[in-house]
């Protein structure tokens, strides 16, 4: 079995903010593949279906994201999941928004979830960053990360998440190259081609001049043709 988790922080009033992407790249996931209805499970929310050829189960922690490793962590004893089968969907600072990496193994830059994951289960685990951006100083990041997505990113946020629910079933597959591929159609997907124009009819053999002596040709028109 794979675990795929999605950070972020539970209640109404985080679900729209920027830190809660995680949240929103395992919703669609599952709501695109078919997945058990959500319940409640190792202190977050578990559903669980098929990828491709994989058996996933999708985890929300419900710890708050400063406690995620606390609920990553149950999951993985109860389970008997090594590390190495879990991937972390996460908000990433470091990258433009709309930008997404995948990650295998490393530090945690910082960020909270990622911090309690790499305490109760170590850090050999995948992650998926989803790039929403930096605020340009230190000391505004607690509360841009906490605000809700501005109108100007529900385009760019909508494809990114249907984007991860198209490569879902690459990345469990490993296939981490065919997973962003598949988000990168979504954000930009190829323009059409333009039909190519229809070739012109093949023009006929120049029509043949009439002789100066033609019938029927005025005088004048006879002089004009004998001396040009």
């Amino acid at each position: 079995m794979l675990l795929f988790v999605g950070l972020g922080n539970p209640g109404r009033e985080h679900a729209k903010q920027r830190h809660n992407i995680g949240f929103m790249a395992v919703d669609r996931i599952a709501e695109d593949h078919g997945f058990s209805p959500w319940r409640e499970k190792f202190q977050g929310l578990v559903a669980e279906g098929r990828l491709g050829d994989a058996k996933v189960m999708l985890l929300k922690p419900q710890t708050y994201m400063n406690l995620s490793g606390q609920s990553v962590g149950a999951a993985l004893r109860f389970h008997k999941i090594e590390i190495g089968a879990v991937t972390v969907f996460h908000d990433e600072l470091d990258l433009a928004p709309g930008k997404l990496r995948v990650k295998h193994g490393g530090g945690h830059a910082g960020h909270n979830g990622l911090r309690s994951i790499h305490q109760h289960c170590g850090e050999a685990y995948a992650r998926v960053r989803m790039g929403i951006g930096h605020p340009g100083r230190k000391e505004l990041v607690s509360g841009y990360v906490l605000h809700d997505f501005s109108k100007y990113d529900a385009q760019w946020l909508d494809d990114m998440l249907r984007g991860c629910a198209d490569g879902a079933p690459k990345l469990a597959a490993g296939d981490d190259a065919g997973f962003m591929n598949a988000v990168a159609l979504r954000m930009a997907p190829p323009k059409p081609k333009k039909p190519k124009p229809a070739p012109a009819p093949a023009a006929g053999p120049p029509a043949a001049a009439a002789p100066e002596d033609a019938p029927g040709l005025d005088p004048l028109e006879r002089l004009r043709r004998r001396f040009s």
